[in-house]
């Protein structure tokens, strides 16, 4: 079965090729350099003469700060509106399309978290441009799998990010004491297992729709560092803090945890760490 997944540099882009091509798929990898999904009319012809059986669009612009301060458009353009190109020009060749969104498009008023069905209420231009993606899925034959705090190998993409863990073990090398804030309740998420839980959806022949994958449990920044430490035996002392001690641009939810009610849980996310930390 062929296999288009775009966006294949990414964090999360990385372990989809590799567990897809792991698994007797056979694996197209698209990255800027060969696809800007932007451009509706390149998007549907390069799909059209590809055409795939399935695509996996991986593709994103998160960095939240940066598009709240100016970054609106491009934005907009990646996260929402080029969803809408990809979806389609997957309807074009009746390709199955994976697309993946976020837990901020969620005010974070639910203490006990969210479910699939849950009214989304994003408030941020960040959480705003993933809420038009979601909207842009036009084909009928689509997944649109929401997730959390996604953490992993460091991404091939010039620029990108790193994650959360690998931010806290350089600073472990640097300082003996960190402030953390100690709100903003999530499901850290390993791409490894979304990757494979996404390769298992498909396989599983799961009903076309919107669903929940994160790692079992959740933490605030504060006791996601306070795991990282313990699991990799860094002696950094800990001062838990509020949002407000650490002003950013971006509004936070302060309770996004994403609830599963139509699959199997995953893993807890402390034994997915632990993994991780191993290959550190």
């Amino acid at each position: 079965m062929k296999v288009l997944i775009i966006g294949a540099k990414g964090m999360l882009g990385q372990e989809l090729v590799q567990e897809f091509g792991g698994n007797g798929y056979e694996v197209i990898s698209w990255d800027k350099e060969e696809i800007d999904i932007t451009k509706k009319e390149d998007v549907r012809k390069k799909i059209s003469d590809l055409k795939p059986e399935i695509i996996i669009n991986a593709a994103a612009y998160n960095a939240v700060d940066k598009i709240e301060e100016g970054e609106k458009d491009l934005a907009l353009a990646v996260n929402g509106y080029a969803v809408g190109n990809v979806s389609e020009a997957a309807g074009v060749v009746d390709a199955t399309l994976i697309h993946y969104s976020t837990d901020y498009v969620f005010d974070g008023k639910e203490i006990d978290g969210y479910k699939e069905n849950d009214e989304p209420n994003p408030e941020s231009v960040y959480a705003e441009s993933k809420l038009i993606g979601e909207r842009q899925l036009k084909n009928k034959k689509f997944y649109l799998i929401r997730t959390s705090r996604l953490f992993g190998k460091q991404a091939e993409t010039e620029g990108a990010k790193k994650s959360f863990v690998d931010v806290m073990i350089k600073c472990a090398e640097e300082k003996d004491c960190l402030e953390l804030v100690d709100e903003e309740f999530s499901s850290p998420t390993y791409v490894s297992d979304l990757a494979k839980r996404t390769r298992e959806i498909i396989e599983w022949k799961k009903p076309f729709g919107i669903y929940h994958v994160t790692n079992a449990g959740g933490c605030t920044w504060y006791g996601w560092a306070k795991k990282i430490f313990e699991l990799s035996g860094k002696n950094v002392k800990l001062i838990p803090v509020g949002a407000d001690r650490f002003p950013r641009p971006a509004k936070r939810p302060k309770y996004s945890l994403l609830l599963n009610t139509k699959l199997p849980p995953i893993r807890k996310w402390e034994e997915a760490l632990a993994e991780y930390l191993k290959t550190k």
